[in-house]
């Protein structure tokens, strides 16, 4: 089963790990600008037929 975007992010949860090695300053906003628009990008229909044909 394909996870939809609106699942697969999960807002204000960072791992203690995760917060320790996360990059500050605007490095680090900037990596976090290009990743949160990387998973709020729509899955396009050709890639979701190809995964369905996996199945």
């Amino acid at each position: 089963m394909l996870v939809s975007n609106a699942k697969r992010k999960v807002e204000g949860k960072v791992t203690p790990s995760a917060k320790k090695t996360a990059p500050e300053g605007p490095v680090g906003d900037a990596l976090r600008s290009v990743y949160e628009k990387a998973v709020e990008e729509e899955i396009p229909q050709e890639m979701l037929d190809l995964l369905g044909k996996l199945k």
